[in-house]
């Protein structure tokens, strides 16, 4: 079973919004020779960096990457309780004191505030940071499973633009095959007719030798059965999968010598019609592999 290829260009977004507040994990990246992973992490979660950076290995080989993490905490970073024990002792130790002191509750009311400020009434838990890092670790987990996703669809579409082209080119090399017969003999007739015109004697042999000649200069077969051989060597690379960009780079640069030599030898307007539609048919793939990773 082929694997994918996959582009260079994506991006992934995942946020979550808890008790702890909002927590956003942003993941995209552009062509690059070699990876390169940079990050821009809030304080909360940057002790992540190294753990992230190695899941970003595992799963991806080039490509210029750039991770981005934002944590605003809740309305308060602290979550606030009554303690509900300490208010009752407060309460009782008050109705105590109005009894020792001769008075009534109604006349000596509790102030609301003043209760909330005595120490131990109002109980307050901080963030609880393994918590926070627990869930950054999985919504990192999120965005790179989208961000990948995202890499393998760019890349099967990279893929049939490159196979469109594969096929363009075996159409212009069918058609240069398909045209060699003709051309030869259309210069062993024209051959003939200026023999004819300038009234020459040249002999059935010298004939021969002359359409042999204009043969061996047209002679492309080499270069046709190389483009062939590049084509097919092309759709095995992208069938194989994986960090292929720089083999198909390479390839890349094969086929468009073997279509600057068949220029070269071009003899008729056909023929340089089709090397010249074979460079576009190349720079079009070319340009697409840069994406592939």
């Amino acid at each position: 079973m082929s694997q994918p290829i996959h582009s260079m260009t994506a991006f992934a977004r995942a946020e979550q919004r808890s008790a702890l507040g909002l927590l956003a994990i942003e993941i995209r990246s552009v062509n690059s020779r070699h990876l390169e992973a940079n990050f821009r992490l809030a304080d909360a979660v940057r002790e992540r960096e190294f753990a992230w950076r190695d899941r970003l290995r595992e799963n991806i080989a080039r490509g210029k990457v750039e991770i981005s993490a934002r944590y605003e905490a809740a309305d308060s970073s602290e979550a606030v309780t009554i303690n509900t024990a300490r208010v009752q002792q407060l309460l009782g130790a008050l109705r105590e004191i109005n009894r020792l002191a001769g008075h009534s509750e109604e006349k000596a009311p509790l102030n609301t505030a003043d209760l909330l400020r005595l120490p131990g009434v109002l109980m307050t838990q901080e963030v609880d940071a393994s918590s926070l890092l627990a869930s950054a670790d999985a919504l990192f987990g999120q965005a790179l499973s989208d961000f990948m996703a995202m890499r393998a669809r760019e890349g099967a579409a990279l893929h049939e633009l490159v196979e469109a082209r594969l096929q363009g080119i075996e159409r212009e090399v069918s058609g240069v095959r398909v045209r060699l017969p003709q051309i030869l003999q259309h210069f062993r007739t024209k051959l003939l007719a200026r023999v004819a015109e300038a009234k020459a004697d040249l002999s059935a042999e010298r004939l021969e030798q002359e359409v042999v000649l204009f043969a061996q200069k047209m002679d492309v077969a080499e270069e046709v059965d190389r483009l062939l051989a590049h084509v097919t060597e092309i759709r095995r690379v992208l069938a194989s999968g994986g960090a292929v960009g720089r083999r198909l780079d390479f390839l890349m640069q094969e086929l468009n010598r073997e279509a600057n030599t068949l220029g070269s030898k071009s003899v008729s307007a056909d023929s340089t019609l089709s090397s010249v539609e074979l460079k576009v048919l190349i720079e079009q793939m070319r340009e697409q592999i840069q994406n592939v990773e």
